[in-house]
């Protein structure tokens, strides 16, 4: 539908697209008004899955592609420089924080919604903290400035997932697509298979990366100096708050959506790298990172809903690119949709493999060896 437009022109279209973000936060207000007075009150709690993982495929499919690359000479330098796109992401966590205190004190007073609709509205709630917020929290965290960094740790501390912080930089981008990689899915493994083996290696990972920074430098892990230690306690500050608050339901509360968004962001991970892997060179190692590791997706709506994280190719190649900027390469492996409809997919293994297997084959043609290579088990 924007292909055909200049690339000056979707750039700018795109500088205000970014706001979309606020889009699926709105759903939830609408939601709750709706369901006020409702014959069926529980039905609106689910509004936000409805229209995320069965609207925005459809619409992803109808909208088209994404078809702008900045120059690198012209374009690249100045959009870098501009505020703009930095105060965005870190208003857009204020405005999640807002948004979820919100929602804590509507479950916690609403009493039209029977277990159902609490359970729809915490769903929701898991949503957009992992959709959205999460994805925030990925930007900030590769940048360097203390306010962004602390930003991003603030956002995964609300959604208990701290320890993505310092695995997804120091751990996933160093060992993507190789098998050393809990966040990195392997040819025919099911997403049910992935789950488990990522929650628990990504949080022990956390611990043992954050352990030998601090050992490097003559410190203890059990100290002040490790980062975890303070995130996980904020994590405890908001469980507290919202028990304090809210009462017991508050704690589920809390802790539901934290549950959701984080198996929202792993359920992201599998996706984004689904039998893909770094060829072993010679030498032992794996050969350098590059575009063609990562699943890209460059379906435009999403795209502005997420920051541009399904170019996740460019991003995984040059991890210190700011959204803005980052890149789609016709080479990459390509998605056939959005992530919210590759999500819907990959619930269901039967159908993900029937679509996704003989892309990865077609990936690998030639050397077919290159399959049983990367499912060996971490």
């Amino acid at each position: 539908m924007f292909e055909r437009l200049p690339s000056n022109w979707m750039l700018a279209l795109k500088s205000i697209g970014y706001w979309f973000w606020v889009i699926p936060v709105a759903l939830l207000p609408l939601s709750y008004k709706l369901s006020l007075n409702s014959a069926n009150p529980d039905a609106w709690a689910f509004l936000v899955p409805l229209v995320i993982f069965g609207l925005i495929p459809i619409l992803d499919a109808i909208i088209g592609r994404d078809p702008a690359n900045p120059d690198e000479v012209q374009q690249v330098p100045a959009m870098e420089q501009q505020s703009y796109y930095r105060w965005l992401t870190l208003a857009s966590v204020a405005g999640l924080l807002g948004m979820l205190l919100w929602s804590g004190w509507i479950l916690a007073s609403y009493s039209a919604w029977s277990w159902v609709g609490q359970l729809g509205w915490v769903l929701s709630v898991g949503i957009i903290m992992g959709g959205i917020g999460i994805t925030v929290a990925h930007e900030l965290v590769h940048k360097d400035s203390a306010l962004e960094q602390n930003a991003g740790g603030l956002l995964l501390a609300a959604v208990c997932y701290a320890g993505f912080k310092v695995e997804h930089v120091r751990g996933h981008h160093v060992h993507v697509s190789t098998p050393e990689d809990a966040s990195s899915s392997r040819y025919g493994q099911s997403l049910y298979s992935f789950l488990p083996h990522a929650y628990k290696h990504n949080f022990l990972n956390a611990w043992k990366l954050e352990a030998e920074r601090l050992k490097r430098k003559g410190l203890s892990p059990l100290s002040r100096h490790n980062e975890l230690i303070w995130w996980y306690a904020l994590s405890g500050v908001f469980l507290l708050g919202f028990t304090v608050a809210f009462g017991w339901l508050g704690a589920l509360f809390f802790l539901g959506q934290s549950f959701v968004a984080f198996t929202l962001l792993e359920i992201v991970n599998y996706l984004e790298h689904y039998g893909l892997h770094r060829r072993k060179l010679d030498n032992g190692r794996y050969e350098r990172t590059n575009p063609n590791h990562s699943w890209n997706s460059n379906y435009l709506l999403t795209n502005l809903f997420l920051f541009h994280l399904q170019r996740h190719s460019d991003h995984h190649a040059y991890a210190k690119r700011r959204y803005q900027v980052l890149r789609h390469y016709d080479e990459s492996p390509q998605l056939p949709n959005g992530y919210a409809g590759m999500v819907v997919l990959a619930l269901i293994p039967p159908l993900w493999f029937a679509v996704m297997n003989p892309r990865v084959r077609a990936y690998y043609a030639g050397e077919e060896h290159q399959l049983k290579a990367g499912q060996q088990a971490i």
